[in-house]
């Protein structure tokens, strides 16, 4: 077994890499005996891309984000993170429920990261101003987290997480368990601002929709062991609106390959469990 590990080099021929993985694999023990989570994943992800994972369930995608943030440890193989500056944090990561300080208002979570970062008090109060503005929170700057919504407790997270300015933004179906109306809400904001800043995201998504409406790359995993099935390219023009999108020839054809494979996955998921 090769030590587990999460290298940050800074080769002079980087290039544009932002992650790579190399024949990653994840296995855990159980009672029934060894489980392989992820088997032997070769990944790259592109400095400023959105790429986006889907996958039934179990396939091991956030086991795969989870590594990618240093919470978890591969078995085998190897995944490099390309750090450009010392200066920022390497991951931050948006889960699905809220994972925001019951005990501060909106203003001081979204600003908590910088304030880790030690940086100057002026930088910290334009840089949460800008982003409560762009997430529509900037009425409930000190409200605390009780007196939010579930929406806005994710609006919160999403601009905590763009706040810190890590290196990559990782984001495990941070809206899933919202209704239909707020997830296309905090989808827009996020584009917004993702179209500003470029930062390189992974995000994970049980919904076609979702993904294609944000990605730039959906890399389609197989059921248990998790693989790479496919990485589709979404030639979709930018920005995108959320709304018209549907009815685009292009998003039709794309959705209908996308499900076709992803069904193929959950159908043999399901076979083997029965």
């Amino acid at each position: 077994m090769q030590p587990c590990q999460v290298d940050v080099p800074n080769p002079v021929d980087a290039g544009d890499i932002a992650v790579l993985t190399s024949h990653l694999t994840k296995t855990f023990e159980s009672p029934s005996g060894t489980v392989t989570a992820l088997d032997d994943l070769n990944i790259q992800v592109r400095r400023g891309e959105f790429i986006c994972i889907v996958g039934p369930s179990g396939c091991g995608k956030t086991t795969l984000l989870r590594i990618m943030a240093g919470l978890e440890k591969q078995t085998s193989g190897r995944i490099y993170v390309h750090r450009s500056s010392n200066n920022r944090p390497l991951t931050a990561m948006v889960f699905q429920s809220d994972s925001i300080f019951p005990w501060m208002t909106v203003e001081r979570n979204v600003g908590y990261g910088l304030q880790m970062q030690r940086l100057p008090k002026k930088q910290r109060e334009e840089t949460v101003k800008k982003l409560l503005a762009m997430t529509g929170l900037t009425a409930f700057a000190q409200s605390y987290p009780h007196q939010l919504s579930g929406g806005m407790k994710q609006r919160v997270n999403v601009a905590r997480a763009f706040a810190a300015d890590p290196e990559i933004l990782l984001m495990d179906e941070p809206f899933g368990l919202l209704d239909e109306q707020n997830r296309l809400i905090l989808q827009k904001e996020l584009m917004d601002i993702w179209q500003e800043s470029q930062k390189t995201t992974v995000f994970i998504t049980h919904s076609v929709d979702e993904a294609l409406v944000l990605g730039d790359r959906l890399l389609v995993m197989t059921a248990q062991p998790g693989k790479v099935k496919r990485i589709i390219d979404i030639d979709l023009e930018r920005p995108r609106d959320i709304v018209s999108l549907r009815g685009d020839r292009r998003f039709i054809e794309l959705y209908s390959e996308v499900w076709h494979l992803l069904s193929e996955e959950v159908r043999r998921s399901r076979a083997r469990q029965e």
